[in-house]
């Protein structure tokens, strides 16, 4: 079968298309900018195309597979329409492709999404399952054994047993996670987000209850019914419950209380499987964390000579005043609060660093309270600017001033606007930076290099 996939640099549909790659079947595509992901789609024999007009469609393609960033006018659809070519969204073709896999299993939820996926795809995995898997991140877990092989970073794809066992990392927004139809649903949390496709709350919990109705007989849902919004989406849909509340909290080699929890769904899923609690529990304790989730960049050493804005006296007590570098994808205000709670437990007595790029005004706007208090505990605050992923349909704008002013006020804790991602690496250089800090660099868009750019040009 020959594939085209729009939009195949990103983090779902780009896993598709190693997966069918990896099935034999011929994959081309295209997308806008050129980036890691997409050298290691070319490593893979796929042709990638950075014209974006439709021209480099094959003629005789079986399959256009579209990324849900690509609109319906785009000059690529239209020319698959008229060449009159079978199109389908991303979630539509990974939901057909993991039909005829049993069991499937979906993880979805608010936040904590790809940090579950990847301890349920390491539970799988020692456990003798030889799952395919689709994750959001990129995990070292599913990189081949070969040393030659092998991904520095790790894999967002695994491609396992035909007909066996199926995990994915299923996303709410637009109601994408209805193309799949699971046997076994993971929920990490469900408090809300994506306002500019959902209503409110309640209609955002709704989503995930018809989700869940859709498990057939036999099928389960495993969440955490202390949660109150777990609990809501559990009773709505009625179907057979595991509560991971049950089971216990384990110490694992990647900080934080949010991350235990998510590893007591790998092991509530354990059980639902039959996996004997002991192995379960050596399996998802091994677990280390994954690419942008609290990962740490690397060490950033500040020039010698005297420290002007702030004391030395940290440095003496941390490492030698090293700074670790950390890049994490967090942009709701739930993530903000558990990734730097996670890294006062783990560099405890040392000053944090928030850079966080919010992404989309939309988002900023509508959990604005909720945003400009998430920063306590942090010792400073910069805010590059807005990352304007939709800039095309977002009328209303934040006001970044304002927004800084009212972080400040709300968390109790110095907050400065960055003006944009060069000159607030300047600042922090210059400024603010001092020996000992734990930099913190959050957010979904193009901070995504910021932190890897700063380790690498010190």
């Amino acid at each position: 079968m020959k594939i085209y996939c729009s939009g195949i640099g990103g983090i779902g549909l780009s896993a598709y298309a190693s997966l069918q790659r990896a099935a034999g079947n011929d994959v081309s595509g295209s997308d806008r900018n050129d980036s890691a992901l997409l050298e290691n789609l070319r490593s893979q024999g796929i042709a990638v195309s950075f014209n974006q007009s439709g021209d480099d469609i094959p003629e005789d393609c079986d399959l256009f597979v579209y990324s849900e960033a690509i609109p319906r006018d785009a000059p690529e659809r239209m020319r698959a329409s008229g060449l009159g070519i079978r199109q389908q969204s991303y979630p539509q073709a990974l939901g057909d492709l993991s039909r005829g896999y049993s069991p499937v299993i979906a993880v979805c939820g608010t936040h904590g999404k790809s940090s579950t996926t990847g301890m349920a795809a390491r539970l799988l995995l020692h456990s003798g399952r030889d799952p395919t898997v689709v994750v959001g991140t990129k995990l070292r877990e599913l990189c081949p054994p070969s040393p030659e092989l092998r991904d520095t970073i790790g894999r967002n794809w695994r491609k396992g047993r035909s007909g066996g066992t199926f995990l994915l990392e299923a996303c709410e927004y637009r109601n994408s996670f209805f193309a799949y139809d699971p046997t076994i649903i993971l929920l990490t949390n469900c408090d809300g987000d994506h306002f500019d496709f959902f209503r409110s709350v309640e209609d955002y919990r709704a989503a995930f209850a018809a989700f869940v109705a859709k498990l057939p007989d036999g099928g389960a849902l495993i969440t955490h019914l202390s949660d109150p919004d777990c609990a809501a989406v559990a009773d709505a849909a009625g179907e057979k419950v595991i509560d991971a509340d049950m089971f216990p909290l384990i110490t694992l080699k990647t900080p934080g209380k949010h991350m235990q929890k998510n590893a007591q769904l790998a092991l509530a899923l354990a059980d639902a499987l039959d996996i004997p609690p002991m192995q379960a529990q050596a399996a998802v304790s091994g677990y280390a964390g994954s690419w942008r989730r609290m990962e740490l960049k690397g060490i950033l050493i500040l020039p010698p000579g005297p420290v002007s804005h702030g004391s030395t006296e940290q440095a003496a007590q941390n490492d030698n005043g090293d700074i670790p570098v950390i890049d994490d994808y967090g942009h709701h205000p739930r993530e903000i609060r558990a990734t730097l709670e996670a890294m006062a437990g783990e560099y405890p007595g040392r000053r944090i660093i928030c850079v966080f790029q919010p992404h989309t005004h939309d988002r900023t706007l509508k959990l604005y309270a909720d945003f400009t208090s998430a920063f306590r505990g942090a010792g400073a605050v910069v805010i590059p600017n807005i990352y304007e992923a939709r800039k095309d349909i977002e009328n209303a704008r934040v006001d970044l001033p304002r927004f800084v002013r009212d972080i400040a006020e709300n968390s109790g804790t110095k907050c400065l606007d960055g003006k944009s991602l060069a000159e607030t690496e300047n600042m922090l250089r210059e400024e603010i930076l001092r020996p000992g800090d734990v930099l913190v660099c959050m957010g979904a868009g193009d901070i995504t290099n910021f932190a890897e750019r700063i380790v690498r040009t010190q």
